[in-house]
Formats: structure tokens, C-alpha cells, sequence
């Protein structure tokens, strides 16, 4: 007999939002409420209890996602760091190897070399001073400015690489050197 507090499987499942297969396959699933023979009538308590197993389980899946993705997201992490890590041993191991320099080395061995031109090219007056009042025309005091300016740029142009010597700035960037001091004693 039917009671306005019952309902049939067609009402529960309007009632849920599913079809009538998947409250029956939920039921069995679940095992929240006890599967009847037909025509199987459900009090509001069962409807009640079948509700709150279906949203407990979604909030169960729900965290297993989140705890799910807070590890995958960890682990990512980790890699992520692993990989820097890595990638900053290689780019140390090349320097060592002298196939790459900081640029803070780059830029105090570009820097010596300005200096030294820089020198050369300050000195030139008081190198070509006497060497110019002792001649007679304009043309022969361009050319002898000329010949020492040649000089300076032949000299500017001759920098070779010197692999040491930045292997040397590494090492005292390092403090590299004061270890090699302490070996040697």
C-alpha cells in the first residue's frame, strides 16, 4: 500500500534528477537502502539516506581529487625544482670547463682591455708631443697622429682569449683560490 510519504522508483528518480536504472544501480551499489521486489515503494527516510550517501561519496571523490592533485602538484613542484638544480650544476661544470663565463667575468676582462686602451690613448699626447713640434707641415703631424693611432687600434685589436685568466676570476669569484692556498700547505 502507498503512502503520500513513499515513492515509487519513477517519483524517486524524477525526485533525484536520474532515470530509474541508475536509482536501482545506485541502491545495489551502494547498499544504503534495501532493494525490494517490485513495485519497490521508498520512504522519505530512504530517500533521505540515498541522498546524503550520494553527496557523501561526492565529497569523498572530491577530496581524493584534491588530495590527488595537491601531490601531483607537489611532486611537479619537486621536479621542478630538481631540474634548476640540475641545469645550475651543468652551467657550473661548463664554467669550469671554461666553455662558459659569467657575464660579471666578461665584464671585468672587456672592462681591463677599455683601460688599457683607454691608457694608451692618454698617453698619446705626451708620447707624440715632442715628436709633432719637431715637424715642419700639418700633413707630416697628421701622419705621425695617424701612425700612433694605427699602433694603438693594432694593439687593441691583438687581444687573444686567454682561457686562465678567467679560469683565474672564476676561481676568486669562488673563493676557489684561498682552497687551492690551503692544499698547497
Amino acid at each position: 500500500m502507498r503512502t503520500e510519504t513513499t515513492f515509487t522508483k519513477a517519483e524517486f528518480a524524477k525526485l533525484v534528477g536520474l532515470s530509474i536504472r541508475s536509482i536501482e544501480k545506485a541502491v545495489e551499489e551502494q547498499k544504503v537502502i534495501p532493494l525490494q521486489t517490485r513495485p519497490t515503494l521508498f520512504t522519505i527516510e530512504e530517500v533521505s539516506k540515498f541522498i546524503k550517501a550520494r553527496l557523501d561519496e561526492a565529497q569523498r571523490k572530491e577530496k581524493d581529487q584534491i588530495t590527488k592533485d595537491k601531490e601531483l602538484s607537489k611532486l611537479d613542484g619537486e621536479a621542478r625544482i630538481k631540474q634548476a638544480k640540475a641545469e645550475m650544476e651543468e652551467l657550473k661544470l661548463k664554467e669550469l670547463r671554461g666553455e662558459l663565463h659569467a657575464a660579471e667575468d666578461v665584464e671585468a676582462i672587456v672592462t681591463d682591455h677599455a683601460l688599457y686602451i683607454r691608457s694608451m690613448l692618454l698617453a698619446m699626447p705626451g708620447k707624440l708631443a715632442v715628436d709633432v713640434a719637431n715637424i715642419n707641415t700639418a700633413a707630416e703631424a697628421a701622419d705621425r697622429i695617424k701612425k700612433e693611432v694605427y699602433r694603438i687600434l693594432e694593439c687593441a685589436a691583438d687581444y687573444q682569449y686567454d682561457p686562465e685568466e678567467y679560469a683565474k676570476r672564476v676561481r676568486e669569484r669562488e673563493g676557489w683560490k684561498e682552497m687551492e692556498n690551503e692544499e698547497e700547505d
